[in-house]
């Protein structure tokens, strides 16, 4: 493909962003939740986009929203569907690619599919996840969830940061929560499922390549660190003398860092994200600091192993500083490794466009953590600017976007004969 059909391809994808991202909660800065009017209006038009495609347009009990092709014919695969998704809704003050160009990418690369072919010999279904973030609600994935047939009815009762249960939000969105099971795939039927999305790290900018396979979506443990020390005057206790809670928790925050160095070659990070200091007084001694640990890696053995021994070096800490600490797990979910044949498919679509395909794991988290209990998964990462996310200065360029319609239909062309036939 030339590089002015990238381009092509690339700003179209840019336009679709661009009038998304208008849709907002708050003029100036980005802000489209779950299952708020923004969704609605959010929804409405990537429905249209999806009809205008040539796709058949449903929305689940959860709002999700799905463009369905029909396969041709009765073939062998007829009965299977590739399953291509990602999100809709946003953080707080957010870029405008994040989810938004897996969505957008789909409808995109499945419109030129119809264009060339027709149909395929399987099915194919876009989906637009709603609340892959969890910035209304506290709970994230509960679209994708329903749809690999794993959805927890307790979530229902869960209440959003504007005080709304779950349950009465999606009575007034117009849906019906005793539905939701009707969401879920036979796992016979889907095949596999895809995704879209930008890096949100540095690595391929880094590499000087616009596009990667992802080789998993990383473990991730959050835990709550206490410590507890001993509130002093500031001016007159000794520094040998002091249980100063906050250098404590500033050493076990070091030892976090050490432990993600150590283990830098599985893709380790360890994060302290926020902090709370008490008394928190400028003349005062900090008695009691709670914080958040974040450590994320792409295998379960090799996370749980340096929690271990963070673990080991809170006591040893603790016990040289004379404080009291410990550790309380918030969440924790299992690494889920991209499928090889899945990856082969993306590479070998990355490799004729003349690229390199450079292979690194996901970080964040994406709905394919759990779309993967229903099926392979499989994703294609796509270069953004320094790196940034979460962010309004999030930025992808035009023909990287165009690289990356162009990346997925050559891995849909493919599908039948590189997946479904291996």
């Amino acid at each position: 493909m030339a590089d002015d059909a990238f381009l092509a391809l690339g700003r179209e994808a840019e336009r679709m962003i661009r009038d998304l991202a208008q849709i907002s909660a708050e003029e100036g800065r980005l802000i489209r939740l779950y299952l708020t009017p923004e969704h609605r209006h959010a929804a409405d038009l990537v429905g249209r986009w999806m009809s205008e495609a040539g796709l058949d347009v449903t929305e689940d009990a959860l709002g999700t929203v799905r463009g369905r092709l029909d396969p041709a014919g009765g073939g062998q695969n007829a009965a299977r569907r590739l399953l291509i998704g990602s999100h809709i809704d946003t953080v707080i003050d957010a870029g405008a690619y994040d989810g938004t160009l897996g969505v957008i990418a789909g409808i995109l690369a499945v419109r030129e599919v119809v264009r060339r072919h027709g149909r395929m010999p399987f099915g194919i279904d876009v989906l637009a996840f709603g609340d892959e973030e969890g910035s209304r609600f506290p709970a994230t994935l509960l679209c994708s969830e329903a749809v690999a047939g794993h959805f927890d009815s307790a979530a229902l009762a869960v209440e959003s940061v504007d005080g709304v249960r779950l349950d009465d939000a999606l009575r007034r969105y117009g849906k019906d929560p005793a539905r939701i099971g009707e969401a879920a795939y036979d796992p016979e039927e889907a095949a596999a499922y895809v995704e879209v999305h930008i890096e949100q790290g540095p690595v391929l900018e880094q590499a000087g390549e616009a596009l990667g396979v992802v080789t998993a979506i990383a473990s991730q443990s959050r835990h709550t660190v206490t410590v507890i020390g001993e509130a002093g005057h500031a001016g007159t206790v000794p520094m040998a003398l002091r249980r100063d809670a906050l250098a404590a928790s500033a050493e076990i925050a070091l030892a976090l860092e050490g432990l993600a160095l150590g283990n830098a070659d599985d893709f380790m990070v360890g994060t302290v994200g926020k902090m709370s200091v008490l008394p928190g007084a400028t003349n005062v001694i900090p008695a009691r600091v709670v914080f958040t640990v974040d450590l994320r890696s792409q295998t379960d053995a090799r996370r749980l192993e340096a929690l271990a021994r963070l673990r080991d070096e809170i006591a040893a800490i603790a016990d040289r500083r004379r404080v009291t600490a410990w550790m309380e797990r918030t969440h924790e979910v299992a690494a889920k490794p991209c499928d090889p044949t899945l990856q082969a498919g993306f590479a070998g679509a990355i490799a004729g466009q003349g690229g390199r395909a450079i292979r690194l794991p996901s970080g964040a988290g994406h709905d394919g953590q759990a779309v993967g209990a229903l099926c392979p998964i499989g994703m294609l990462f796509v270069r953004c600017r320094g790196g940034i996310s979460h962010n309004p200065a999030e930025f992808t360029s035009v023909e990287d976007m165009g690289r990356a319609v162009a990346a997925l239909i050559g891995f849909i062309e493919n599908f039948d004969r590189s997946f479904l036939a291996a």
